[in-house]
């Protein structure tokens, strides 16, 4: 079915004009297999387009041909002895590629006289083609860049499933198996996808990559999810109609979840061998369906997609296994829950996100007006429509087609209704997810929709812990599963939980639904207008457990007695924000187990808790968060950013306590020494009490975490009494007047990983060498940086890091690193950034990888030269960064130029190799520059070399990758182990990207291989082009033969050095005969 689209940007046509392109040499083949293939495909009623006019060479393609090209549904492309000759069929190649690449068309190569790996590598007639454009193009840069896209269009379509008349046959045999192909492709009619395919054409691209990740041969399955009404089923829709061609057979198996249960498994497992293979099959059960299924597709390409799948035995029916089909195929799942794509085993998944504003507003005018352009008074109108539907198609198009043919007036009254009662619509689809879950679990998500959406995952599970227990963080866990929370990382606040806008709503209705009428008898209370209304009525009940409210002043709607919370008898967590209460609050049922009180104005509070520790569970929030209950239970103690909180007291009566945290209070000056005997503490902070001097003596053997960071008045490091094995790290991070740490120190025997910054009065006198030594037998990470650290010192400190595998020395002011850095044999990575001073790096671990100095601007050029040794860099895997003045490229990189790439060739074995890059001067480093690495023109990632976040200019930037199979053997394995099977070249690219690709035109680039043994008895890695050199000898050859050996050879065709093949008698009577034709047009 065509399908229009609203705007070009988001264009998903299947309207063709043509149903087959034929591209092709027309001095080969016109008069001969393409008219003939042309003359078939006609007969048979398939519309196809041949350029009928004979173009002079270096003709380009013209427009009214690009439009051809874009109207045309299948490409057949015909490559024969001459077709790289002709610069107009290789333009036309380039944009039919694009097509394959970007709207999903269908590509057919036919080798005609011609071998596929000829013009997969570009040898023989297409090499020597080649390198004739070349000499054409050579002093034109743009005109390089156009034979370099011909190449990479020969081999991706090269690479394509095709047909080859190889052995030579009759040709009209060769020809009724590509037009009976070619009839049962078109036959296939796409589906309707969207009335407004809004946002489409990006997402398909994006599946489009994730399916072609791999081997082409390999079969795949991918998995899209989401919450409901996302648009899992369209975009599956969608992927189908634009790759369905490429696959000898297709099926799209629509509402799974709901046919498995009305009609049985097997019915589906008929329906998909009748849309597969025409094959109709009555199947007795499930166990029956899977072998024939097995059976009958193991050796098909096929493309299955399996729409809205729930259960587990659902794909184990259809698609249990990879080898139940041939290779190539491809299997979409759509969902709702990821935790099945993860039971089923697979990897590639897709989740499906919400339309952007521009997209959103777009579907949003189509519907409501059928029109792109809508009055401007509606605007505000339609903005506050966006903002409800959160990018949700679904709730667009409802919301759309409610508002459709509305005034102003009745628009916003349409969307005021949908602010108190979400649509039905709406909520039926969104609640089908949350009606899958179990009774707890549905708890657990109506507690976040309704109360602590937002929180920190930190805070979530200690409040939900003491309702539910420790199966929470399963709980968690299937709700992110089943998308209808996220679980995601924000910059200022930490790992966080949220989730849809239209799910927290369809949450709250199901809480509303509960009692519409009273909100006193809900088991969750949100909305102010409900909580004033109970408060001031005082219609509390026990069915009310949870309450969030944002009161700035409670007094005006709390009864004077303070009885408002009394008959709430299983009220658990009561969170309260920017409220004030000058008189507290009374009567709080003993079930409550949970207060934060966010903004707390009481100066009184603090104390007047801590004083009856006998009913606190524990007490945080950004200015007090208090967890309530008996003493004896008491587990947890939060006390961050407390303006107020001045003193800790005495809380020897807290035995159990596990976690104490008194983050950010500003205004702390002492704590009690009863903290540091509470047996069971295992986490302990003072982040931020910048006030705070003195800190008590701690012997608690239980504790695992102590964070003193940034308490910036503390004058010592805390006594320790006894000895603390589970502490792994300590930072002492701006910890700006401690002056040396105390023999004690000597306790934290396991510590592994120390930071200090910014501790500028820290020394480490040579008196406790001994106690250092010990602490730091087993530190692999340390970090001393911005500490004014001394060669003197350095030299102390040196000396400790005997297992140390990581050390940061950055902002710095030593001058020299010295010989005893070569004895921390188990160092790998170490930071200079920034050491100004620095002149002289004296030793080099034996196993360092990587070094970086950025702006260490003092090196001297001997130390420079010494960091690019060959001998330092051969045999180990590093990765270099420092300063660059006038040394550039050391010879030792055989293979240097200017520009933004490099490459070089390889066969039979892959190479290890080292390549370094000095970028031109210009800023520090730019964001969106980096190092791409390519295998015969497919991008790749590499494993061990980083992809730069950052290059840095005027720096040398040097790095050593292991063998090549290592780091591409997720991608591409099978193209490589096809190239080293016949012994083939592979090329490999570095290419210096960024967002003008402008600032490293001029940067250096070098390369050296390193040798393996088995690379010295013949040349297996070379730096020019393996198959333009086989020409350039050829021609030198050539050109040496005498007129009547040319003549003799007349119908011999030439792939390489070595050898000639013979030509079928059939072909040389075609050639003869496009010989004659041509010469009579001349």
């Amino acid at each position: 079915m065509a399908m229009q689209s609203p705007s070009s940007s988001t264009s998903i046509s299947y309207e063709y004009k043509y149903q087959v392109f034929l591209n092709f040499r027309g001095s080969d083949t016109r008069y001969g297999f393409t008219g003939n293939l042309y003359k078939a495909l006609d007969d048979k009623g398939i519309h196809t387009f041949i350029d009928n006019h004979e173009l002079q060479r270096g003709d380009e393609i013209t427009p009214s041909l690009l439009k051809a090209i874009e109207e045309s549904r299948i490409f057949i492309a015909v490559f024969s002895i001459n077709y790289a000759s002709s610069s107009f069929c290789l333009d036309e190649l380039v944009h039919i590629i694009h097509c394959y690449k970007t709207k999903g068309r269908l590509v057919l190569p036919v080798f005609f006289a011609v071998e596929p790996t000829i013009v997969r590598h570009q040898k023989g007639s297409y090499g020597e083609a080649l390198a004739e454009h070349e000499k054409r193009f050579q002093n034109d840069p743009k005109s390089m860049e156009r034979l370099q896209g011909w190449k990479e269009a020969l081999s991706q379509a090269a690479n394509l499933s095709g047909y080859h008349d190889s052995p030579p046959g009759y040709e009209y045999k060769l020809i009724g198996k590509i037009v009976k192909y070619i009839s049962n492709k078109i036959s296939q009619q796409p589906l309707h996808v969207a009335t407004y395919p809004v946002g489409l054409q990006s997402r398909v691209q994006q599946m489009k990559s994730l399916l072609d990740e791999g081997s082409d041969h390999g079969v795949h399955m991918v998995g899209i999810y989401g919450i409901g009404g996302l648009g899992k089923s369209t975009l599956a829709k969608a992927i189908y109609n634009f790759i369905a061609d490429q696959f000898e057979c297709s099926c799209f198996l629509e509402n799974v979840k709901e046919s498995s249960a009305s009609n049985n498994l097997k019915n589906l497992q008929q329906e998909l061998l009748l849309k597969t293979l025409q094959l109709e099959i009555k199947l007795g059960s499930v166990s029956e369906g899977i072998p024939k299924i097995k059976e009958r597709l193991h050796g098909k390409k096929i493309l299955l997609i399996l729409d809205d799948v729930d259960k587990l035995d659902q794909l184990e029916a259809l698609a249990g296994r990879l080898d139940w089909f041939g290779p190539g195929s491809r299997v979409i799942i759509t969902t709702r829950d990821k935790h099945l794509l993860d039971c089923h085993g697979i990897e590639k998944t897709y989740a499906v996100e919400e339309l952007n504003e521009t997209e959103a507003l777009e579907l949003l005018r189509w519907k409501a007006f059928k029109n792109e352009k809508v009055p401007s008074s509606y605007e505000d109108i339609l903005k506050r429509a966006v903002v409800y539907a959160s990018g949700l198609p679904l709730a667009i198009e409802v919301v759309g087609s409610n508002l459709f043919g509305k005034s102003i007036a009745e628009c916003e009254s349409t969307l005021d209704k949908y602010g108190r009662i979400p649509h039905k619509d709406i909520q039926k689809i969104l609640r089908l997810s949350y009606d899958a879950l179990d009774e707890e679990e549905q708890s657990v998500f109506l507690d976040i929709a309704c109360c602590i959406k937002g929180c920190r995952l930190e805070e979530v599970e200690q409040i939900l812990h003491h309702h539910y227990g420790y199966s929470i963080k399963s709980h968690l866990r299937v709700l992110v599963d089943k998308s209808l929370i996220k679980i995601s990382w924000c910059f200022f606040s930490g790992i966080k939980v949220t989730l849809h806008e239209l799910i927290e709503v369809m949450g709250k209705e199901v809480v509303r639904q509960e009692s519409p009428k009273e909100p006193g008898e809900r088991s969750r209370l949100w909305s102010q207008d409900d909580i004033v209304h109970v408060l001031t009525e005082n219609t509390g009940t026990g069915k009310t457990e949870m309450i969030c409210m944002n009161l700035h002043s409670m007094e005006s709607v709390i009864d004077k007695k303070g009885k408002a919370f009394k008959k709430m008898t299983r009220l658990k967590t009561l969170i309260i924000e920017n409220g004030h209460c000058s008189k507290g609050l009374k009567h709080l049922p003993s079930s409550l187990k949970a207060l934060k009180w966010e903004g707390c104005l009481s100066k009184s509070l603090s104390s007047s808790i801590l004083s009856k520790a006998s009913e606190i569970k524990s007490f945080s929030n950004f200015s007090s968060f208090v967890f309530m209950q008996k003493f004896q239970d008491m587990t947890i103690l939060i006390l961050d950013h407390c303006e107020y909180l001045t003193h800790i007291p005495d809380v020897s009566g807290l035995s159990n306590l596990e976690k104490l945290s008194f983050e950010c209070c500003y205004n702390l000056i002492t704590i009690h020494n009863s903290i540091g005997h509470l047996n069971k503490l295992e986490r302990l902070s003072a982040f931020g009490c910048r006030k705070l001097k003195r800190f008590p003596p701690l012997g608690l053997a239980s504790l695992k975490e102590l964070d003193i960071c940034c308490c910036s008045s503390l004058k010592s490091f805390p006594e320790l009494l006894c000895k603390m094995t589970n502490i792994k790290e300590i930072d002492l991070d701006y910890n700006i007047s401690i002056g040396e740490l105390p023999s004690s120190f000597q306790n934290l025997s396991e510590l592994d990983e120390l930071s200090v910054r910014e501790a500028r009065m820290l020394r480490f006198p040579k008196h406790n060498d001994r106690m250092y030594s010990k602490v730091f037998s087993k530190v692999t990470k340390l970090r001393i940086y911005e500490c004014n650290l001394s060669d003197e010192y350095l030299q102390i400190v040196l000396k400790w890091c005997v297992n140390v595998e990581l050390l940061d020395l950055s902002h710095n002011n030593f001058k020299i690193l010295p010989e005893c850095l070569s004895e921390c044999h188990h160092l790998k990575h170490l930071g200079l950034h920034y050491c100004s001073s620095l002149e002289e790096i004296r030793g080099i671990p034996p196993n360092l990888k990587e070094l970086s100095a950025y702006q260490c601007k003092s090196l001297s050029s001997s130390c420079r030269r010494m960091l690019m040794s060959q001998e330092l860099h051969e045999a180990r895997c590093t990765r270099f960064l420092f300063p660059n003045e006038k040394e550039g490229i050391p010879d030792w990189f055989e293979h240097q130029s200017r520009g933004d790439t490099i490459s070089f060739w390889f066969r039979k074995e892959i190479p290890s190799m080292t390549y370094i890059c000095i970028p031109p001067e210009g800023n520090n480093w730019s964001a969106d520059t980096r190092v791409n690495y390519f295998v015969n023109g497919y991008e790749i990632e590499i494993d061990y070399c980083p992809r730069f976040s950052y290059v840095y200019f005027k720096h040398t930037n040097l790095f050593h990758t292991p063998k090549l199979n290592e780091l591409g053997k997720r991608q591409f394995e099978y193209i490589m182990e096809k190239g080293l099977l016949k012994n083939e070249w592979i090329h490999v690219e570095f290419k210096v990207k960024d967002r003008d690709n402008i600032i490293f035109r001029n940067a250096q680039m070098g390369i050296h291989v390193w040798k393996e043994k088995s690379n010295t008895e013949e040349e297996n890695v070379v730096f020019i082009d393996p198959y333009i050199r086989k020409t350039k000898s050829n021609e030198y050859l050539n050109a040496s033969l005498s007129q009547k050996k040319r003549k003799r050879n007349k119908f011999s065709i030439r792939i390489n050095l070595q050898k000639k093949i013979w030509v079928h008698p059939k072909f040389r009577a075609r050639f003869r005969k496009q010989k004659e034709h041509q010469d009579s047009l001349n």
